[in-house]
């Protein structure tokens, strides 16, 4: 993490004539003994007369469109954010030097009369995976990447900048998307160090996209993009009470980031709305001749985007959806069952149907009893049956290929990364701790797995491929066809995991919406909508309609903003 006083500093060097005025910066901090434990504790204050908090991208572009803010201004004002609450949170892994003279050019073509879009001007981040071919590094938290430098911006980077977004920084991030290591610290990482929630910063902040989703939930950011391979988006979202969408694996394109498996990587979006996270997703899905698998979206993409099927409650009427309590719901603690409930009888008021009962096939075998568990078919004895026997093979071969493909490092390989790792024990843990870093209590461990592998594909992983995508995939269309009625949806509980693995075994799109937060933890908790594959329109849909429900009929089950419980306390690791 960068001192604080050398941001200052790139802050300074990178304004201009242009921006005069962008330092008046108030109000300023109150002190930290006062109001503890409130959402008031670091107030996000003033921007330039525009309320910069749980501001949505719809608000800020008015206020750009009228005159009164700049995108220059939005940029000075999430860094002001973002100082003040880095050495708490620390959602930020590097600020983007260019930042404010991007946002300048892009304030020179609004003057002209040039609006690209919902996103001109919208500051954003990227999880530190997803690479970008600029003054930034792209190093998924380790050492072993600094000063690589990769061929060219990922496809969603380069569309985000088309749309005219403006890449405010690389957020933090579990180290290697938590590929690295069996039992570890979510939202640790040895170059970006603990992030920490500013809903608990003592408990897990949601992994592996921790930095994103914490930067969203804090207001430290306008919206952000994370990566998913087992709930990588959907939990950071959920945990931090904001919007998750992560879409069917092949609608956005992995070009340009650090992979871990083609058979179930993606990336998504994080947003404090459902139409922020749609506007983020709209302009980043599409066809990219770097990613083979986003060519099976021809002919089952809408013409016109997703934003045209974001609606309100009144949507609502007449919509069927299932609840799969025996698959999913039963796990979920009897806090988080009794506040989902009140949410689903709220949509039954509003005139959807909800069917108790129509569950993912063969749920009794496939979903694991104990909470997510990538292993669970080697748990029960059938590594056939498992979805790491595959993940362990794909990310050999994948982060092979990736590292083959970057310019000025050393480390070419996964060999040379593990061998990084032990050479640099200390910061990088290479062995189990106390030999090596607590964070990485288990060391490298399932790089070692990997490792193991060779990436081979031999007979077991083409089995436990095959099972893995056709029970989740099969589970997941059986309950959506209930007693031959099609259904719009498949509401779940989020938490504690089961969900959105499934989903993603079977490379289906999920979408977390903000339901309630834990009073042990004080983390939040969602309602997710599950669908088959290419039905992303049905989620923006239904989830947009459920959150208009929410805000329009006075109840609690909704974004609730952090409380920064346990601000002082400073632990590492974060256990989970």
């Amino acid at each position: 993490m960068r001192p604080v006083c050398v941001w200052s500093a790139l802050l300074v060097a990178g304004a201009t004539a242009a921006d005069e005025g962008i330092f008046e910066l108030t109000p300023p901090l109150i002190p930290l003994h006062e109001n503890a434990g409130s959402s008031n504790l670091f107030p996000v204050g003033d921007c330039f007369g525009f309320k910069l908090e749980e501001a949505t991208i719809d608000e800020m572009q008015k206020a750009m469109q009228n005159g009164n803010l700049t995108s220059v201004n939005l940029v000075a004002c999430y860094m002001r954010r973002t100082f003040q609450t880095q050495q708490y949170i620390n959602s930020v892994m590097q600020i983007n030097p260019d930042a404010l003279a991007i946002a300048s050019q892009l304030d020179a073509e609004r003057k002209a009369g040039k609006v690209r879009g919902p996103l001109h001007g919208i500051p954003f981040t990227v999880k530190d995976n997803i690479g970008t071919k600029d003054n930034l590094e792209t190093t998924a938290g380790s050492w072993a990447l600094l000063g690589s430098r990769v061929p060219r911006d990922a496809h969603v980077v380069a569309k985000l900048r088309q749309a005219g977004a403006v890449l405010f920084g690389k957020a933090t991030l579990s180290e290697w998307a938590d590929m690295r290591s069996s039992n570890y610290s979510e939202g640790y990482s040895g170059r970006g160090g603990q992030c920490r929630s500013a809903y608990n910063l003592t408990v897990n902040p949601g992994g592996s996209s921790s930095g994103s989703g914490v930067g969203v939930g804090a207001n430290a950011i306008a919206f952000s993009l994370g990566t998913e391979t087992d709930g990588s988006v959907i939990n950071p979202a959920m945990r931090n009470s904001i919007v998750g969408f992560k879409p069917t694996v092949g609608l956005t394109s992995r070009g340009g980031v650090i992979p871990e498996t083609e058979h179930q990587d993606s990336v998504g979006t994080f947003g404090r709305t459902v139409r922020d996270a749609v506007y983020a997703f709209d302009a980043i899905w599409g066809v990219d001749c770097h990613d083979n698998y986003t060519l099976a979206q021809k002919g089952k993409t809408p013409k016109d985007g997703y934003a045209q099927f974001l609606s309100n409650k009144d949507a609502l009427k007449n919509a069927t959806f299932g609840l799969p309590w025996k698959s999913f719901w039963v796990y979920a603690d009897a806090e988080q069952q009794n506040v989902l409930g009140e949410l689903v009888k709220l949509v039954r008021s509003a005139g959807a149907a909800v069917i108790n009962g129509t569950e993912i096939t063969n749920y009794e075998t496939i979903v694991s009893p104990s909470g997510w568990n990538w292993d669970y078919g080697t748990s029960r004895g059938f590594p056939n049956e498992s979805e790491y026997t595959y993940v362990k093979v794909d990310f050999y071969n994948n982060i092979n290929k990736y590292l083959s493909q970057l310019n000025n490092t050393k480390v070419r390989t996964l060999d040379d990364i593990v061998q990084y790792n032990k050479d640099y024990t200390g910061i990088e843990g290479g062995y189990p701790f106390p030999n090596g870093h607590p964070a990485f209590f288990s060391g490298q461990d399932s790089f070692l797995a990997s490792l193991e592998t060779r990436g081979i594909r031999d007979e077991t992983y083409f089995q436990a491929l095959e099972f893995c995508q056709s029970s989740a995939r099969n589970g997941i269309n059986d309950a959506l066809n209930y007693k031959g009625r099609k259904l719009n949806g498949l509401f779940v509980p989020v938490d504690p995991g089961q969900s959105y693995q499934i989903a993603a075994q079977a490379g289906s799109p999920l979408v977390t919406i903000p339901a309630g937060i834990h009073s042990d933890s004080g983390m939040g908790f969602g309602l997710g909508i599950m669908q088959m594959a290419w039905a992303e329109a049905e989620l923006v849909r239904w989830a947009s309609a459920i959150e208009d429900l929410q805000h329009t009929s006075g109840t609690p089950y909704k974004r609730t903003q952090p409380t920064w419980r346990g601000y002082l306390q400073k632990n590492l690791p974060v256990p989970l």
